[in-house]
This record gives structure tokens, sequence and C-alpha cells, in this order.
């Protein structure tokens, strides 16, 4: 009898089933335009952080260093002639290093921008809701939406740092994709054409 009814509940109960995360496996379909996950060259910034080091303490200094920027795909078909696409800006600049390259960002990230400027003003004006926490909250969800939003002009941003690049400047670049509303942007390794784009843009500088 005792078999028979475990036999009966073992049928007739539903096992637990395993958690597993679903992965959606790519297919054999050929695609039409570029691969999804390769960037517009006219939507891509790339910013190189680098550093100098404290020769005392062999730590990478905060306070100074240096951006490097481009936009687009790297130019290097006049580079022997110390000619290519890339640009710099010093930490301990009149303007500031960040201040150079928000402006930059805001500039390609202009619609995103606006929009969301227009949310921040709906939201001081408790616009989303007279109960501040729901305000806070329509607003930020808005402001998601916005930055998502595909059919608005966003750029892409490439962040590379060098070995003397200190881990503060690092997180103050981080810092500046959230200040101005970019939510496509990515951490890169160096590679032989941003060293040598960066090579002959300090040396460029030098002579001036």
């Amino acid at each position: 009898m005792n078999m028979l009814l475990i036999t009966f509940f073992m049928l007739c109960t539903t096992m637990i089933k395993s958690q597993t995360l679903q992965i959606a496996l790519p297919t054999n379909e050929k695609v039409e335009k570029e691969q999804q996950n390769k960037v517009k060259e006219s939507e891509a910034i790339t910013i190189i952080i680098d550093g100098k080091i404290d020769e005392k303490t062999g730590l990478a200094k905060p306070e100074e260093g240096m951006l490097y920027y481009y936009e687009g795909k790297p130019e290097t078909a006049n580079l022997a002639q110390g000619e290519s696409n890339m640009k710099q800006a010093e930490f301990g600049s009149t303007k500031g290093a960040y201040d150079a390259i928000r402006g930059i960002l805001q500039e390609r990230n202009k619609e995103v921008v606006l929009k969301v400027n227009d949310l921040k003003k709906k939201w001081k004006e408790m616009g989303f809701s007279n109960n501040e926490e729901k305000n806070d909250s329509i607003f930020q969800v808005e402001r998601k939406k916005a930055m998502n939003d595909s059919t608005l002009k966003r750029p892409v941003v490439i962040i590379k740092a060098t070995p003397h690049a200190s881990y503060a400047n690092v997180v103050s670049v981080l810092d500046e994709m959230q200040i101005n509303n970019i939510n496509r942007y990515q951490i890169d390794r160096m590679n032989e054409v941003d060293s040598a784009m960066m090579i002959m843009v300090k040396a460029k500088n030098e002579k001036k």
C-alpha cells in the first residue's frame, strides 16, 4: 500500500523546475545592415585617459594628466606628418579637461539633453505628481526612457586608459556619462593605433 501511494504521488506531483537564465542564441540569418554590435563611426567618441606618476610614491597623480579624444574612426593616413583627428585636453588647463570633453558630449547628445532638461523643468515644478516621492520616481523613469530612446541621435563613448591613469580620473570620466545623460558607453583597451596617435599629439604639443 505504501509503495502504491508513493508511486501515485510521484507521478501526480509536479517537480520544482530549476530556474535557469534564458539565453538568446544567435541565428544563422543574414544581416542586411551592419552588425548590431558595431558602432557607427558617426556616433563614436573615443576618450583616452592618461596620467602622471609620482616618482617618490610610484602612484598616479589624479590632479595631473591629460585627456585625449577623437570622434569617429581614427585618422592615421597622415600620421607620419603629425596629423590625426586626436585632440588633447589638460586637467590643469584654464577651461579644464572635463569641461572641454563635456561640451563635446553635450553637443553630440544634444537631442537627449534637451529632452531631459524639459523633464527636469517639469520635475522641479512638481509636474509629474503632487507627491514628492512619486514625482521623483516618475521623473527617473521618464529620464531613463529618454536616454534609451533609439529615435534620438545619441553618441557611443569608448573609454580607454593608459597604465599611468589614476582610478579617480577614470571615475570622473564615468561620472561625465551620467552628467551628460549618456547610457551607451564602454571601457576598452588601448591599441597600437591609439598609442601612436597619442605619442604624436604629445610630441606636437611639446614643440609649441
